[in-house]
């Protein structure tokens, strides 16, 4: 079977986004991002579980007002619209299925760890950089952002320099 048939042109992949990266700056003013779903996330389940201990923390009293639940923000929708849009997609394609990719050097269960602790660490890294790849790169490359070049420079630098010591696990 031919997989490629399966997936959309890149191209046609990159227009759609710098489309979608248009209308969220015309819609929204700003550009896109999901970290701020994740800390909207994480500070309304700390504020339902320990309120007062949501209310003393100098970072999370930051996102809680009276008037403004931190759930209502268009971020949190657009990270469960990616979510839907992944699942209908893969759906659609075919593609749907429960496994884990690796390569055959490296058992599924490394693979996961591996992706936990680079999950972890790019969370951690997103709340010190004030936000995510999309966000700080994209978006900021978008509006012409010195900072933006700058993030991408820094996230495809990091990258390229940690896969010369990850690589043994997918060759």
């Amino acid at each position: 079977m031919d997989r490629s048939k399966n997936y959309f042109n890149p191209y046609f992949g990159g227009v759609m986004v710098g489309l979608l990266l248009l209308a969220t700056f015309y819609i929204t003013g700003r550009g896109l991002g999901a970290s701020g779903a994740v800390k909207n996330t994480v500070v309304t389940t700390v504020h339902s579980i320990a309120p007062d201990h949501a209310k003393d923390s100098e970072y999370m009293s930051k996102f809680i007002s009276d008037d403004k639940h931190p759930m209502n923000t268009w971020l949190v929708f657009e990270v469960l619209g990616i979510l839907a849009g992944g699942l209908l997609s893969g759906s659609l394609a075919g593609r749907l299925k429960w496994k884990v990719e690796h390569s055959p050097k490296i058992s599924s269960r490394r693979r996961l760890i591996f992706a936990a602790l680079g999950g972890l660490l790019f969370g951690i890294g997103s709340q010190l950089g004030r936000g995510c790849t999309s966000g700080g790169a994209l978006s900021g490359m978008a509006v012409l952002s010195t900072a933006g070049f700058i993030s991408m420079i820094s996230i495809f630098g990091t990258a390229f320099i940690a896969a010369y010591f990850f690589r043994k696990n997918w060759i």
